[in-house]
C-alpha cells in the first residue's frame, strides 16, 4: 500500500519558522541515499573500528580499576540540628528579625525562602526587566528535561549546580534571564516502570490491555510520581520559571513534534527504510546506539538474559567447517560468536587477494546445517589477517554483513524473530525455540555433523540494553531514519569556523571527529508511550490520487513511535522561540564516586542529591535500594557495597554545601571524583561563614548606619589590605564567570572568607573594637566585607547568603533590592581604586613573620603566655615593612609586644630565634615562660619519633615516579622538623645555664 503524502496533515505552530540554514535536499525518496548505496561503507567502517577501539579501552579500564585500593568511609559525627519554628505561610517572607542560631543548621536556614522567591516573580524575565541595574542583554537557556520517570543523581546535581550559579550570576548583573524547567516523557524508560508496576500490583502484562487503556495507567503513574523531579529541583535552588514548566508530551510539544517531522520529511532529511537496528527483544523495540552498553568479557562468562530459560555463554568463538561442492575432502572454517545465525547464513566471503583461497573463487560450498549451496564471494571488507579470513555472511542479523550482501545483490534470511524466538526459514526443529537455547542446539547438531572444528576462548564486547538488561539482537527492519551525514558536516563546519564555541576547547577534536564520521539516525520505537509517528497508510481497496483529503476511515497509522529526543529537542527549540541563543556549548565533567566509579544502580553508590541535602540512614539508603529495579543478585552486591561506602549512612550537609562543592571542581576535565566527606568540608566553610557574620553583626549592634561605598575610608593599614583582598576577589569571581571555570569563583570566595576576612582580619580588628570610644572606620569596613562578600557568594550558596544578606542594615535613603538574588552583583569598577598589589605583598611577608611566630609558641608549647617579640632586620627597607603591621603582627601571632632590635646589637641570650629571611631574625622571648626541666625531656620524645619515621624510610628501597617524590618530600619535611627540635633544644639548654640555682 503506498503512503499518503503528508502535506495535507502539517499542522503549523505560531512562531516556529523553518530554519533558513538548512538546504533543503531533494524531493522524499525511500531510498536513502539515491546516488550511492544505502549508507555509506565509509560511515559502518568507522564504526566498527570505533566499537574495537572501545572493547580495547573497555578492557583496559576494567583492569585499571579493578586494581585500584578501596578507600575505607570516613566516620563522623552528628551535628546540631536548629530548625525554623516561626509559623510561615508558603511564600511567605522568612522571619528575620531574631538573633541568628549559635551554630549553622541547613535545616534552618534553607527552609522558606525557595517559595517566597518564586511568590514573588523574581525568576522571571519580566520581573528582571525592572531592575535598576537591568542591562536590556538577554540570556536564555532550558534545563535539559531530565526523565520523568524517577528521581535525579549527583550528575544531574552537577548540572544544576552549574547552570543555577550562571543564571542567578546574569539575574544579578542586570540580564534578562529565561531559564525554563521540563521533563522528558522517557518513553522506553516510563513504559518499564509501568509495566512492571502493573505486574506487581495487578499481574497483568501491557498485552493484555488495550493501548488506551495503557496509555491511562501512564499518564496515572506520571501524575502521582512525575512531580519528585520538581521537589528535587527546588531543594537544589534551581531559579528557574515555573509558569513555563513544560513536559514532551503536552499538547504543544506534541504538535511541534509533527511539525519537525513533516518539515524533516519534506526536506528529505527524513525517510523510511529497511536497515539494521540495534533490537531489544525485552522491550521489542528498535534503541539507539547510546542505549546499547558495552560489557567487556575476557573469556568465556556465563549469565541469564532476560527471558531466557537458562544461563548462558558468552565470550567463545566457535569454528565451523563448510565443505566445498563436489570435494568432501576440502572446507573452509569460519569463526563466529553467534552460531545461533548460521541458519540465516547466505554466502561466505574472503578477502580477493588472499593466496589461500584464490582457488576456490567462483565455488559453491555446503551450508554445514541445511546442505543448501552457499556461493563463496569475494569482498574486501574481509580483514584476511583475522581469524581464519574467511567469514559467514548474515545479511539479517549484521551490520557489515548487511552492507556485503547488498554489494552482491545477495537476499537476507531472517532467522530470529522481534521476541528473541527462532523463526521459520531456521526450519522445524528450531523454530520457537529462544535465540540461546538454540545457538546450543546448534553446537550440538554441528558435533553430532562433523562440522564443528573447535570452540575457544575470546575475548570480546557484548552489546546489552541498557533498559532492559538484555543482549542486544540485530535485525533488519523498516524503520525511520534521519539523515545525518549533512548535518554532522554543518555542525562540524560551525565549530571550526567559530560560528559555534565549545567550552573547553579540548573537546572540539571529539566533536569533529564525531560528526564527521556520523550515521544516519533510526528515530522510531515500537512502544506505546510517547509521539506517535505521523505516517499514515491507505487502506481502501483502491489508491486513490494522493494529492486529495481522504476520510479517517481510509487512513491507518503504523505503531511506531518517535524516538523521545526528537520531543526533547523540539520543546527546547519551541520554549525559546523568539530569545537569543547562547552560541555556545559547555561540555561538563562526568561526576564519579569518590572512589572514581561510574555511578551505577547495580554498584549502589548512585546518591538522591536530598539524601545528601538533608541527610540518610543506613537503613534509608538500604531501602531505597529495594524500591529500584535491581534484580535479587544486583542488589544483594548493591546493598553489600553501600554498606562499606556508607556505614553510618550519610550525614546532613545542606544544598548550599553541596552546590559548592560541585561548582569548586574544575568541570571541564574528565571526571570528578565526588565523595561525601568533600561536601561535609564545605559545610564546614559554610559553618565558618555563619560564625563570621554572628561576629560581624554583633559587632555593628543595633544603631550601626551604613555608608555607601564610595565615602569609606580606611582608618587603618589593615582595613586597607582586606579591602584590596575584596577587590581581587571580585576581580576574580568575574573572570570565573566569563571564562564559566566556575572552580576559579569557588576558590577565591573561599580564599576570601577564610583565609583573608575571618582568620586574618576579623582577628586582627577584635582589639580595635574593645577600645572605647570605637572608631568607626573598622565597623564600615566590616559592613562593606559583608555586603559585598555576600553578593559574590550568592549565585553559588543561594540560601546561606540571602539568610545573611537579609539581616544586614540598610542604608538610608536608598530603595534596597528585595532578595539579594536581584540585588546587583559587586561591580569591579566601583571598586577597583582600593586594589593595592604593592600592599598584600608586603603583608604576605608579615604572614610569613606570624606563621614563624606561631611554630615557635608550639615548638615550645607557649599556651597560654603572651611573649615579647624582637624583630632584626639589617636592611632598612625590610624594617619599614614590618612597622606598619607591629599591631597586626602580635595579634595575629597571640605574643606581647613586638619592637625592634638594632641591627648591629648582639641577640638577646635564651630567646628563641629564627630565620624570617636574609636580612631578618626574629626573637621570642623565653625567660619566666619556658622551664627547661620539663619541656627538655619533651623534646627528646619527639626527635626519638621523628628519628624512627625517618630511619623507616631511609631503610625502604625507593620507588619510581610520584612514590619516589613523595619519599624524598616527607625525608625533607622530617629533617626541617629534627632541625628545628634541635635548635629547640639548644636554646633550653642555654636558657637552663643562665638561669640563676636556686
Amino acid at each position: 500500500m503506498p503512503l499518503l503524502s503528508l502535506a495535507p496533515l502539517q499542522l503549523r505552530l505560531w512562531g516556529l519558522k523553518p530554519c533558513q540554514s538548512i538546504p533543503w535536499l531533494h524531493p522524499f525518496s525511500t531510498q536513502p541515499y539515491p546516488h550511492g548505496s544505502s549508507v555509506p561503507q565509509r560511515n559502518r567502517e568507522q564504526k566498527q573500528k570505533r566499537l574495537r577501539e572501545k572493547q580495547g579501552t573497555l578492557e583496559g579500564e576494567t583492569a585499571w580499576r579493578s586494581k585500584l585500593p578501596t578507600k575505607p568511609g570516613k566516620t563522623w559525627t552528628a551535628k546540631e540540628i536548629v530548625l525554623y519554628e516561626i509559623p510561615t505561610e508558603p511564600g511567605e517572607k522568612k522571619d528575620v528579625t531574631g538573633p541568628l542560631p549559635p551554630t549553622y543548621s541547613p535545616q534552618y536556614v534553607e527552609v522558606a525562602w525557595y517559595p517566597w522567591w518564586v511568590r514573588e516573580g523574581f525568576f522571571k524575565p519580566e520581573y528582571q526587566s525592572q531592575l535598576p541595574q537591568a542591562t536590556g542583554k538577554i540570556f536564555s537557556m532550558c534545563i535539559p528535561p531530565p526523565n520523568v520517570t524517577g528521581s535525579l543523581h549527583l550528575g544531574h546535581a552537577l548540572t544544576v549546580a552549574i547552570q543555577d550559579t550562571l543564571v542567578r550570576w546574569h539575574r544579578m548583573r542586570g540580564d534578562q534571564v529565561l531559564w525554563i524547567p521540563g521533563s522528558d516523557h522517557a518513553g522506553i524508560a516510563t513504559q518499564a516502570v509501568v509495566e512492571k508496576q502493573l505486574w506487581k500490583e495487578q499481574r497483568i502484562r501491557r498485552y493484555e490491555l488495550s493501548r488506551e487503556d495503557f496509555l491511562k495507567e501512564v499518564w496515572k503513574w506520571k501524575e502521582e510520581k512525575g512531580g519528585e523531579i520538581c521537589e528535587q529541583l527546588q531543594a537544589l535552588g534551581a531559579s528557574l520559571d515555573w509558569d513555563r514548566e513544560c513536559f514532551t508530551m503536552d499538547a504543544g510539544s506534541s504538535v511541534a513534534v509533527t511539525e519537525a517531522f513533516v518539515r524533516l520529511y519534506e526536506a528529505g532529511l527524513l525517510y523510511r527504510d529497511k536497515q539494521i537496528v540495534n533490537w531489544s527483544c525485552t522491550l521489542k523495540s528498535a534503541i539507539s546506539d547510546i542505549e546499547v552498553e558495552g560489557r567487556p568479557l575476557t573469556g568465556r562468562t556465563e549469565f541469564c538474559p532476560p527471558g531466557c530459560p537458562q544461563p548462558v555463554s558468552f565470550g567463545f568463538l566457535v569454528s565451523v567447517a563448510f565443505p566445498v561442492d563436489g570435494h568432501p575432502d576440502t572446507e573452509i572454517v569460519v569463526e563466529t560468536t553467534r552460531p545461533e545465525t548460521l541458519p540465516g547464513d547466505v554466502a561466505v566471503a574472503v578477502h580477493p587477494d588472499d593466496p589461500r583461497y584464490t582457488h576456490l573463487h567462483g565455488r559453491q560450498l555446503c551450508h554445514p546445517l541445511s546442505g543448501k549451496l552457499l556461493p563463496l564471494i569475494t569482498d574486501p571488507a574481509v580483514q584476511p589477517d583475522m581469524g581464519t579470513g574467511a567469514v559467514k555472511v548474515t545479511p539479517a542479523h549484521s551490520l557489515v554483513d548487511a552492507e556485503i550482501g547488498a554489494r552482491h545483490k545477495l537476499s537476507p534470511v531472517n532467522v530470529i524473530g522481534e521476541d528473541g524466538t527462532m523463526v521459520y526459514p531456521c526450519g522445524d526443529w528450531l523454530q520457537g525455540l529462544h535465540r540461546f537455547v538454540a545457538r546450543e542446539k546448534i553446537v550440538s547438531a554441528l558435533k553430532e555433523q562433523g562440522h564443528l572444528r573447535g570452540i575457544r576462548d575470546h575475548p570480546m564486547v557484548l552489546p546489552i540494553c541498557s533498559r532492559s538488561g538484555d543482549v542486544v539482537e540485530y535485525l533488519l527492519k523498516n524503520q525511520w531514519f534521519v539523515r545525518c551525514q549533512r548535518m554532522g558536516e554543518r555542525a562540524a563546519q560551525a565549530v571550526e569556523s567559530g560560528a559555534l564555541k565549545l567550552n573547553p576547547p579540548f573537546h572540539q577534536k571529539n566533536w569533529q571527529h564525531w560528526f564527521s564520521n556520523i550515521s544516519d539516525w533510526c528515530v522510531s520505537r515500537q512502544l506505546w508511550w510517547g509521539h506517535q509517528i505521523p505516517a499514515y497508510r491507505i487502506v481502501g481497496e483502491e489508491t486513490p490520487d494522493l494529492a486529495q483529503f481522504y476520510p479517517l476511515s481510509l487512513l491507518e497509522t503504523g505503531s511506531d513511535l518517535l524516538l523521545f529526543w526528537v520531543g526533547r529537542m523540539v520543546m527546547l527549540g519551541t520554549q525559546l522561540t523568539g530569545q537569543l541563543p547562547f552560541p555556545q556549548v559547555l561540555l561538563h565533567s562526568m561526576v564519579r564516586d569518590g572512589q572514581g566509579r561510574k555511578m551505577s544502580k547495580s554498584l549502589g553508590n548512585v546518591l538522591d542529591p536530598r539524601d545528601v541535602i538533608r541527610g540518610a540512614k543506613p537503613q534509608v539508603l538500604q531501602e531505597k535500594l529495594k524500591d529500584g529495579n535491581l534484580d535479587p543478585r544486583e542488589l544483594q552486591i548493591a546493598a553489600a557495597a553501600q554498606r562499606k561506602d556508607f556505614p553510618q549512612g550519610i550525614p546532613e550537609c545542606g544544598t548550599d554545601a553541596l552546590r559548592f562543592t560541585l561548582c569548586s571542581h574544575g568541570t571541564k576535565g574528565d571526571n570528578i571524583n565526588l565523595s561525601v566527606s568533600e561536601v561535609l568540608s564545605s559545610r564546614h566553610f559554610c559553618n565558618k561563614i555563619w560564625n563570621a557574620m554572628r561576629f560581624i553583626l554583633n559587632a555593628l549592634g543595633d544603631r550601626f548606619v551604613p555608608q555607601p561605598m564610595e565615602e569609606l575610608s580606611p582608618s587603618s593599614v589593615m582595613d586597607a589590605w582586606i579591602l584590596s583582598c575584596l577587590t581581587l576577589t571580585i576581580r576574580e569571581c568575574e573572570r570565573g564567570f566569563l571564562a564559566q571555570e566556575l572552580s576559579l569563583i569557588t576558590h577565591a570566595l573561599h580564599h576570601f572568607w577564610l583565609h583573608k576576612l575571618c582568620d586574618v582580619y576579623l582577628e586582627s580588628v577584635k582589639p580595635v573594637l574593645l577600645r572605647l570610644p570605637q572608631a568607626p572606620g573598622p565597623l564600615q569596613i566590616l559592613y562593606s566585607c559583608a555586603d559585598v562578600g555576600l553578593r559574590l557568594l550568592a549565585p553559588v550558596m543561594p540560601f546561606l547568603a540571602e539568610e545573611l544578606w537579609q539581616r544586614l542594615p540598610r542604608q538610608p535613603d536608598c530603595t534596597p533590592a528585595p532578595s539579594i538574588c536581584v540585588a546587583p552583583y559587586p561591580n569591579l569598577q566601583n571598586m577597583e581604586h582600593w586594589c593595592q598589589p604593592e600592599l598584600e605583598q608586603q603583608f604576605s611577608q608579615v604572614q610569613e613573620a606570624v606563621k614563624t611566630l606561631r611554630g615557635l609558641r608550639a615548638l615550645y608549647q607557649l599556651s597560654k603566655a603572651r611573649p615579647q617579640v624582637l624583630l632584626q632586620c639589617s636592611e632598612p627597607s625590610e624594617q619599614y615593612v614590618y612597622e606598619d603591621f607591629l599591631e597586626p603582627l602580635a595579634t595575629l601571632a597571640h605574643c606581647g609586644a613586638v619592637s625592634f632590635l638594632p641591627y648591629n646589637e648582639a641577640s638577646p641570650q635564651g630567646w628563641a630565634q629564627a630565620t624570617l629571611s636574609n636580612t631578618t631574625q626574629v626573637y621570642m622571648e623565653l625567660q619566666g615562660l619556658v622551664d627547661p626541666q620539663v619541656q627538655l625531656p619533651v623534646l627528646l620524645t619527639r626527635r626519638q619519633k621523628l628519628q624512627r619515621q625517618l630511619d623507616s624510610l631511609t631503610v625502604r628501597a625507593p620507588g619510581k615516579g610520584s612514590e619516589m617524590l613523595q619519599r624524598e618530600h616527607k625525608v625533607s619535611s622530617l629533617l626541617l622538623e629534627l632541625s628545628k627540635l634541635d635548635q629547640a633544644t639548644l636554646h633550653l639548654q642555654q636558657l637552663m645555664d643562665t638561669t640563676p640555682k636556686p
